[in-house]
């Protein structure tokens, strides 16, 4: 039974773009008091029930493009550090171009479950992880996993979800301008600048277990961010893509768990 979860989150209202072209003075005075502004939404969509154990590993990777643009490593390894407190791909991707040979599966201690390097995990499975050849619908994982040595490759792993990672943070619109000059009697700044940004992300859980799609969390976080010349530039920045990194692998360490915490998520200042 298809179960759905809708959750939102305000951080704080957002000032209309025309007040800060039209009234810089009154914008200053409002971003003068925020410390950025955000608005944050967070999404579920079970599709078959779910419960990893502490033994078993998920592996991040970023869904595959062709058109070269795809989810950044760095959200990625946010997701791993926030879920379970390492970035386990960054450390062995690292290790490895030191020349030490490591282990790709994590052997964490007091974790929900644990992380399999992305890229070590492609590698074992190549080519059938690339681009050109990565299932995309549920058909097509199906035959993933019917190729010769694929299932068996999967268990040796010990790999129980692959979680599809799609989305990036991009800016979206921005105005204002900031004119700083010196002189003999000193240097100062004075002006404002402002611009938006969007961290909009979906992971998809694939079971390898039982063969299957069982749900997807989406995020879709959005924040203005302001630059004051006041003598010195006064940055009040809204960590948009942090906030999308948090709410994400909060959401996703509970669906991965089986918890029915369908409860809408409070914001954090």
């Amino acid at each position: 039974m298809t179960r759905p979860f809708r959750g939102i989150a305000l951080r704080c209202l957002r000032s209309s773009t025309s007040r800060f072209r039209s009234q810089p003075v009154v914008a200053a005075c409002i971003a003068l008091t925020l410390s950025g502004c955000m608005t944050a939404k967070i999404e579920e969509l079970r599709e078959a029930p779910t419960q990893i154990s502490s033994n078993e590993a998920i592996v991040l990777l970023a869904k595959p493009s062709l058109e070269g643009t795809g989810t950044e490593q760095k959200f990625l390894d946010c997701l791993e550090r926030e879920l379970v407190g390492v970035t386990v791909s960054a450390n062995v991707a690292q290790a490895q171009k030191s020349g030490k040979r490591v282990a790709a599966r994590s052997s964490l201690e007091n974790r929900p479950f644990q992380i399999y390097a992305d890229n070590e995990f492609v590698d074992a499975l190549y080519p059938w992880l690339e681009p050109s050849t990565a299932p995309a619908n549920a058909q097509g994982f199906s035959a993933f996993l019917r190729r010769p040595g694929v299932a068996e490759r999967v268990t040796e792993m010990g790999v129980r979800y692959i979680v599809w990672v799609d989305g990036v943070t991009q800016k979206t619109d921005g105005g204002g301008s900031i004119a700083c000059a010196a002189g003999p009697g000193g240097a100062g700044c004075l002006g404002l600048g402002w611009w938006e940004k969007q961290s909009d992300y979906e992971a998809t859980i694939w079971d390898l277990r039982h063969g299957i799609n069982v749900g997807t969390v989406t995020t879709d976080v959005r924040g203005t961010s302001v630059m004051i010349g006041a003598i010195a530039p006064i940055p009040l920045i809204s960590p948009v893509q942090s906030t999308a990194c948090d709410r994400l692998a909060s959401q996703l360490k509970s669906f991965l768990l089986g918890s029915d915490e369908n409860q809408t998520l409070n914001a954090r200042q």
